[in-house]
């Protein structure tokens, strides 16, 4: 089968349709977040705090869609699977170069995608791992593949792909591959249409322009239209606001759903609710003992069912959402491909009461949820469920932490709830899968919980190319997996960004990827 990818014109158009033919270039865009950086190195991350900038600074050889369903070209202008699917040939653009001024060649894609796959290398490698050999040659890349891969395309368009300068990273100090990643994350050089400029952590971040970037904008010359980002790091969620009313910021991430309103009646700013493939879910610890050695009654499948059951996921909307969000109807999105809705948890709380006397918690209990702190939406929904979750008798505990804090003691297994969201990065189901349902990845979302039906599935899965029955094994897959209560299920809502008015061409993909590269500000 051959497959014929649009070229860079027809992307440059997509790019800029929201500009007009004379677009305003030049200026810094101040851009509010509310949560720095951790590492900027693709391979050995997972976290959307860091992919979310990663995706600015990399390019990939294809690139997801602005609807977030397909892929389209990016480093790469085609590519041709063969008969039987067993191989993968990709043609470069011509002239590719890196943010020094480098040449960006096919070495440096093999190099890249080797590193990217090794199995040990970060969270990522499995979604590569269909891969046996890497020829490069020219300006073409053939990858050899082990069986065929229905979710290669997908891949090869997410931020672990992300081809990097191979002479460049060998040169960083230290002599591990672990320490010169560390090195070279601090100084990235990547083809993406920004590089990084300064870096003051946890306060602020400068991205300027890539001069060398390969794409196009509407005026016929090269992205991005920016001269630089500069990005503040806001935690506090009415502090991003005052200074985006203040005309302090250009715009500001994660806006409440509570101001929405608010911020829509004023007339120099623009509220976008951008359609996401995000899913807002309650966290749980499945251990039999938490990190203490303490007995985690969340360990106990009814324990997780009654706390399902005792979620008002309607009111929930109204409450945090003010209407804006949909009952989650899988542990995927309903725009993830291959989701199959599944009959969920109704609010019954006589039901709920019920579960927990039959696990021996006729008197309920206490929990301890990490949160966010500085979050009002993610304080407002806590806040709901410990009411909610009262009236069964579970007692909810919230603990507020920064998201340094939260996020390391989460991964090491030290809580017992944790306020979560989730966004796809990649076209298809096996990503979200893999994390939320397969323990050998990152013990499912770091919850402990184990499935080999789920296991057993998914690896038929990742080289079924019929499509119907690959559909028909992620329903069964979603199926277990809503059976298992591992988290509580709450609801799927949009992006909410505010943006002056100045700012033109912003967009935020389903995927969750903020894409800078046409953006342009109004002298």
């Amino acid at each position: 089968m051959k497959r014929f990818i649009r070229t860079t014109l027809a992307v440059s158009t997509m790019l800029a349709c929201t500009h007009a033919l004379a677009v305003t270039r030049g200026g810094e865009l101040v851009y509010g977040r509310y949560a720095d950086s951790l590492f900027l190195d693709p391979v050995l991350n997972d976290a959307n705090l860091d992919i979310w900038i990663l995706t600015n600074l990399y390019d990939t050889l294809l690139q997801p869609t602005a609807d977030g369903k397909g892929v389209q070209p990016g480093l790469a202008s085609a590519y041709t699977v063969a008969p039987g699917g067993r191989s993968m040939r990709l043609t470069l653009r011509p002239g590719l170069r890196f943010a020094d001024g480098s040449a960006l060649t096919a070495q440096d894609v093999k190099w890249s995608l080797d590193r990217a796959r090794k199995p040990d290398n970060g969270a990522w490698s499995g979604s590569l791992a269909s891969i046996s050999t890497i020829v490069a040659s020219g300006n073409t890349v053939t990858l050899n593949l082990k069986q065929p891969d229905p979710t290669l395309p997908a891949a090869l368009a997410t931020f672990n792909a992300a081809i990097m300068p191979q002479k460049l990273f060998n040169a960083a100090r230290g002599t591990t591959e672990a320490a010169k990643a560390k090195a070279f994350a601090e100084k990235p050089i990547g083809s993406g249409p920004f590089v990084l400029s300064s870096w003051k952590k946890g306060s602020s971040m400068v991205l300027k322009r890539n001069p060398y970037y390969w794409k196009k904008g509407s005026d016929g010359k090269a992205l991005p239209y920016l001269n630089s980002i500069r990005f503040e790091i806001i935690p506090d969620d009415n502090t991003r606001i005052l200074k985006l009313q203040a005309g302090e910021l250009h715009g500001a991430e994660f806006i409440p759903f509570s101001r929405v309103a608010e911020l829509k009646a004023n007339p120099n700013l623009n509220v976008q609710l951008f359609p996401s493939t995000k899913v807002n879910t309650v966290l749980m610890n499945n251990r039999p003992k938490l990190k203490d050695g303490t007995v985690n009654p969340l360990s106990d499948v009814r324990v997780r069912q009654a706390i399902n059951h005792a979620t008002n996921k309607e009111a929930l909307i109204q409450l945090v959402t003010f209407g804006n969000g949909k009952p989650m109807r899988s542990f995927m999105s309903a725009t993830t491909p291959l989701f199959a809705p599944q009959t969920m948890y109704a609010y019954n709380l006589a039901k709920a009461k019920q579960l927990l006397t039959a696990a021996g918690y006729a008197n309920g209990f206490e929990v301890t949820v990490l949160a966010l702190s500085g979050s009002a939406d993610e304080l407002a929904q806590l806040t709901a469920l410990q009411q909610m979750w009262a009236a069964a008798g579970v007692r909810l505990k919230i603990e507020q932490l920064d998201s340094a804090t939260r996020t390391a003691r989460y991964r090491a297994g030290d809580f017992q709830m944790r306020a979560a969201a989730w966004t796809n990065d990649i076209n298809d189901p096996s990503q979200i899968t893999s994390y939320f349902a397969i323990y050998d990845n990152i013990q499912s979302l770091y919850t402990g919980y184990k499935s080999p039906e789920i296991d057993r599935l998914f690896a038929q899965s990742q080289q079924e190319t019929n499509p119907a029955r690959r559909a028909s094994q992620y329903n069964q897959i979603q199926g277990i997996y809503i059976k298992a209560a591992p988290i509580v299920f709450l609801y799927e809502t949009p992006y909410p960004v505010a943006l002056s008015k100045k700012v033109s061409g912003f967009v935020q993909i389903p995927l969750g990827n903020n894409i800078f590269a046409a953006t342009s500000l109004e002298k």
